[in-house]
């Protein structure tokens, strides 16, 4: 078994997996010169053309299957699945294993297998391709002789803008995505305005989102990649605000702030928990199981067993236990005399204890039913200085304030980003507006996908 580690472009990879048979030739390629590899051993291309050579002299019957991780396996396990004899398949984990740590696989990630079937009838394993990140490919492949040999292929990624904005029809998360966003900038939408919207029960139809967002192409121009939001806009009946990505020298903590240099981030998150239904809030009401009323001095979000719990803000935890009716519980002491608690938890985060210091938006635990619970949901309560409080009427202190030297930074900064999505509006507007290709002798019609529109219809948060 052998190792290779050297950087490609798209056109290079996509040369060398035709050449080993595993992409059928006639394959649209594009010639690119390889980067000296650091590796001292022989030319991959070369080695991959002398298993072509060696397979061509057996009549095989080659098939290519793709599936997807699901949870709990492990790459020997999908193999298994696919029908891989187990002696090959192992051997080619092995192999796979000397450059990637297989540990890190994730349910959902791609798994290429090729399995050839020989004249004689026998099944073999042929080669195996992962993809671990956008931008790189393991590739394993077996000789002749049965030797297996590892490649990583990195592709060649040009950085580059992407800009999505769109009106609240049903869902944030499916617009988003439809546009060519990526879960990841959801996620940092929802946590830069988590702090003044209940993505829940405060975004109606009508609202209007919007981000801008780095991303990656590769050398055939395709977004395969997607990075960190820059700005973030919305504007509703809730909030109207845009909210623009800087890091100020003097501490160096990246962070979100508005035209005035306001940061989004405040003292607690309003909700702990993405996702989540409101099924009781605070005050006087019928206890579902005791029967009487009493004082409910927290807000329930229902969700799914297993829903992470973050803190809601910097603190150290106080308890961190069974406590009675509340079931598995934890209380997080904050600045300022704020406390906050979160019950009926399944289970609580591998690492912390009573007295761990925890982060904003630090998991915490899990949604359950222990404890006095009908069903699964967080209940969730804020003290003040002992007091219990409403959570979701609660007006809460700020984060920090850009002043002086920061705040002019900050601005031409704002500006630079801004001139950035205006660029990307002005392009995608220019090329709409091209006419379409003439159809006639000497021409061909060919179908394509039409670009994402600056403005859209459609959003709201995953609910």
């Amino acid at each position: 078994m052998k190792n290779v580690l050297f950087d490609w472009g798209v056109g290079a990879a996509a040369a060398v997996l035709i050449g080993a048979g595993l992409v059928a030739a006639g394959a649209s390629t594009r010639a690119v010169e390889a980067e000296a590899a650091t590796d001292t051993g022989p030319d991959p291309r070369e080695l991959m053309a002398s298993i072509t050579s060696a397979r061509e002299s057996v009549d095989l019957a080659s098939e290519m299957k793709r599936v997807s991780v699901l949870r709990n396996e492990t790459l020997s396990s999908v193999l298994d699945r696919i029908g891989a004899p187990r002696e090959e398949a192992n051997a080619a984990v092995y192999a796979a294993s000397q450059m990637l740590d297989l540990r890190s696989m994730q349910p959902g990630d791609d798994v290429t297998a090729w399995i050839e079937t020989g004249a004689d009838g026998v099944v073999r394993l042929g080669g195996v391709s992962l993809r671990p990140a956008a931008e790189t490919q393991v590739l394993v492949s077996r000789a002749a002789d049965g030797t297996w040999t590892t490649h990583k292929l990195d592709t060649r990624l040009t950085p580059g803008i992407s800009y999505i904005s769109a009106d609240v029809d049903q869902s944030i998360y499916q617009t988003a995505l439809g546009l060519g966003a990526h879960d990841q900038q959801v996620v940092d939408f929802a946590d830069i305005f988590g702090y003044d919207i209940d993505f829940q029960r405060e975004v109606h139809p009508g609202d209007r989102f919007g981000m801008l967002y780095e991303s990656f192409q590769d050398e055939r121009g395709a977004d395969v990649k997607t990075g960190v939001v820059l700005m973030a806009e919305f504007d509703g009946a809730a909030l109207s605000k845009t909210f623009y990505r800087y890091t100020p020298s003097d501490d160096g903590n990246v962070d979100y702030f508005d035209a005035s240099g306001q940061s989004a981030k405040k003292f607690l998150m309003k909700t702990p928990i993405n996702g989540a239904r409101l099924s009781s809030g605070f005050g006087n009401r019928k206890h579902p199981i005791l029967g009487y009323t009493k004082l409910h001095k927290g807000t329930d979000f229902a969700a799914p067993t297993g829903t992470p719990i973050y803190a809601a803000g910097n603190g150290v935890i106080k308890s961190y236990g069974a406590n009675g009716s509340f079931g598995n519980y934890a209380k997080i002491e904050h600045a300022n005399g704020y406390t906050t608690a979160y019950a009926h938890m399944s289970r609580y985060a591998k690492g912390l204890k009573r007295g761990s210091h925890v982060r904003q938006g630090q998991v915490i635990g899990y949604v359950g039913t222990t404890g006095r619970s009908t069903g699964p949901h967080l209940h969730y309560e804020v003290h003040i200085n002992n007091k219990p409080v409403n959570a979701m009427s609660l007006k809460l202190p700020t984060g920090r304030k850009l002043t002086g030297e920061q705040l002019g930074t900050f601005k031409a900064e704002m500006a630079r980003i801004e001139a950035l999505r205006d660029a990307e509006i002005s392009e995608r507007m220019v090329a709409q507006a091209q006419p379409a290709a003439p159809v006639g002798p000497g021409y061909t019609s060919v179908p394509v996908a039409a670009p994402a529109p600056a403005e859209t219809r459609d959003i709201g948060l995953r609910p």
